[in-house]
């Protein structure tokens, strides 16, 4: 399959055509970056892999909704516009739209969920940690939000009412369906990320280190390849491992 990969000089896009040179299922198309044609990358593509920049999702829906090209989408931080868009788009197309495209991450999302329904918010606290390198933009991550997202279904808590971002001062007790949300940046540090259920007298931790990129660029490929073959549709990484059924 023809596969074509956009934002080919950075960190992610180096390791996605790493990744689609070593599947024996996948070939590479063309590829894309700032000021190049991006019709006829996503025209003469079976799908594309897009791993650039949040504001940069229109053009490239626009463009694969012309051709009825497949598409993945690694890129994190979007708006709440941007984000109807892309389920907009899927109406037409299908479209992979995941934070993050490791297994192990994927994993963990649902190791979390499981969590959450056993353990639940009335006895035990929870709090969530994650670490990138010193040049990620978006904060938290989108693998973080994607933790939230999955605690604030399972536990009936709001992202934005509910959430703490790190913690300054004097602010009291805890309140009980608080969910703490704290963020690291340094040095050359992948992506780590941590869940913790803490009640008294104990303490359920999950947690993710990834060590290379090339975790979430073979992932993103598997994830391109199983998506050509389906209908219109907004899927994401648990619906590419089978794990929404478990």
């Amino acid at each position: 399959m023809n596969i074509s990969v956009l934002g080919r000089d950075g960190r992610m896009g180096q390791a996605i055509l790493q990744a689609v040179e070593e599947n024996p299922a996948s070939s590479l198309a063309l590829t894309h970056d700032h000021g190049e044609d991006l019709h006829r990358v996503i025209a003469e593509a079976d799908a594309v892999i897009d791993f650039t920049h949040h504001t940069f999702t229109k053009n490239v829906l626009e463009e694969a909704l012309k051709s009825n090209t497949s598409l993945v989408i690694g890129t994190t931080g979007h708006t709440d516009d941007e984000k109807a868009q892309i389920a907009e788009a899927a109406q037409s197309l299908p479209i992979v739209f995941a934070p993050n495209y490791s297994i192990g991450v994927n994993t963990l999302f649902w190791l979390t969920r499981q969590a959450a329904q056993i353990l639940g918010n009335d006895h035990f606290d929870i709090e969530v940690t994650e670490m990138h390198h010193r040049h990620k933009i978006d904060a938290p991550s989108g693998t973080a939000r994607g933790l939230l997202d999955i605690l604030n279904d399972v536990t009936n808590t709001s992202y934005k009412e509910d959430v703490a971002h790190g913690r300054l001062g004097n602010i009291g007790a805890r309140p009980p369906k608080e969910i703490g949300m704290h963020t690291l940046r340094g040095g050359d540090v992948v992506g780590d990320h941590t869940v913790m259920f803490a009640a008294d007298g104990e303490r359920v931790e999950l947690t993710h280190k990834a060590s290379s990129r090339m975790t979430f660029a073979s992932g993103s490929v598997k994830a391109a390849l199983w998506v050509n073959e389906q209908p219109a549709g907004l899927y994401d990484m648990q619906d590419v491992l089978g794990l929404k059924n478990r």
